[in-house]
């Protein structure tokens, strides 16, 4: 435990005197590298957890916590209640809903069509949806209006493709569907079932890739348009904790056999949450090396002052101070620039990091990062491990020139010149 006369004296090497003023601008180098580094760390840190964040929440828009599906050829779930009142019977799940899936070309009535796809889905705006879809609209809603006479039904298309496609709501638009295709003899192909729906909404998830492909029609539109009668492609489903998705997943398999199985919305996203992890830790350790690098300035900085301090150590050590005291003092002073730096570079890192996320200062494009500005979110426990590194580096880097302090003899320190 560190004396009041040992803090004195390391407070005392700390401040600059014109002896010592290389000392002390060595001093206040090392501190500031200290806080760059821990500064640096907890941006990166905090961008890698606000890109994992926020695509977790997009993709959760319009994907649910889990998806039960079947085995076998093509995505057809046929006795759909049956399996839906048994997933309910789960206490860990909040709402299950059918879903149908599938693929077509749409066209606004021009020279060009775009890949669409198709998502059929019950509209429900409820406590009882089960993804947030219906938040995100910009114009119309889930309950596919129409007001034409035309029309096979109402559709509604994320932004993007609604803005490539020209059209607002009311406009009509052609749906060709691969299923229900009939073969032409005299034509000797089959010939594409062709769909008319009026667009009766907009959303805007944020998600490029919803916004730039997705149509939405209400689930039994979606049956015909699919082929699929009254089977669905699976079932969708939310729970209480998504975090806890796997494990459900793996119980309800259990518990329906074969050939349902369940897809939960990580392992859908695996290989792009496992590369936001390993960029993390990649980063997390590269920027680690500038509080190693401010370390080492640490260390000269104290073996500088052991050089310049000689014969007061020596001094000291005469008027019966032991080697332990002078370690303490050297520990003391390698751990006050550590701490301060440390504390500089947090409450900067913390303040650049909510200036870069509230005010959105970096753009990115959607098309390639799926969302349009870098999210930085710092959590508690990255930032407690960042401050407790940088901590005990700064401390770990007082040992040898502690040690170097400590082992001076009086008479040799005392003749130092």
């Amino acid at each position: 435990m560190i004396t009041r006369l040992e803090a004195r004296i390391a407070g005392r090497y700390l401040r600059s005197r014109r002896s010592s003023r290389l000392v002390s601008l060595i001093t206040l180098i090392a501190t500031g590298g200290v806080t760059v580094g821990v500064s640096a760390l907890i941006v990166v840190m905090g961008v890698m957890n606000g890109l994992q964040n926020d695509l977790r929440d997009k993709i959760l828009v319009a994907s649910p916590h889990l998806r039960i599906l079947t085995y076998g050829e093509g995505l057809r779930l046929d006795d759909w209640q049956r399996v839906r009142d048994r997933v309910l019977q789960d206490r860990r799940v909040v709402a299950v809903a059918p879903f149908v899936l599938s693929e077509g070309l749409i066209s606004a009535g021009h020279d060009y069509t775009e890949g669409v796809q198709v998502l059929g889905i019950e509209p429900d705006t409820g406590s009882t949806a089960v993804t947030s879809l219906a938040r995100h609209f910009i114009r119309g809603d889930l309950r596919f209006t129409i007001t034409r006479s035309d029309v096979e039904g109402g559709i509604v298309l994320g932004r993007r493709l609604a803005e490539r496609l020209s059209v607002y709501p009311g406009d009509k638009v052609t749906v060709i569907s691969p299923a229900g295709s009939k073969f032409n003899a005299a034509l000797g192909t089959f010939v594409p079932r062709y769909w008319s729906f009026e667009v009766t909404g907009e959303f805007d998830t944020g998600m490029y890739e919803y916004d730039n492909v997705y149509g939405v029609l209400p689930r039994v539109m979606a049956q015909r348009f699919a082929g699929l009668d009254r089977a669905v492609t699976g079932l969708e489903v939310r729970l209480v904790d998504p975090w806890q998705a796997a494990t459900v997943g793996a119980d309800l398999e259990q518990r329906l056999k074969y050939p349902y199985r369940a897809l939960d919305w990580q392992n859908q996203n695996a290989s792009l949450f496992s590369a936001l992890k390993l960029e993390k830790l990649a980063m997390g350790v590269i920027l680690l090396l500038i509080v190693v690098v401010a370390a080492f300035n640490i260390v000269s900085t104290l073996t500088m002052v052991v050089t310049d301090k000689t014969r007061e150590i020596g001094i000291l050590r005469a008027m019966g101070l032991a080697p332990a005291g002078i370690r303490r003092i050297f520990v003391t002073q390698g751990a006050a620039i550590g701490f301060v730096g440390t504390a500089l570079g947090a409450v900067t890192g913390v303040g650049i990091a909510r200036l870069i996320n509230q005010r959105q200062l970096i753009a990115l494009d959607p098309s390639v990062y799926f969302i349009d500005h870098l999210p930085v979110r710092v959590e508690p426990l990255d930032l407690g491990v960042i401050v407790a590194a940088s901590i005990v580096v700064a401390v770990l880097a007082t040992i040898y020139p502690a040690r170097q302090a400590a082992g001076l003899t009086p008479v040799e320190a005392i003749r130092h010149q």
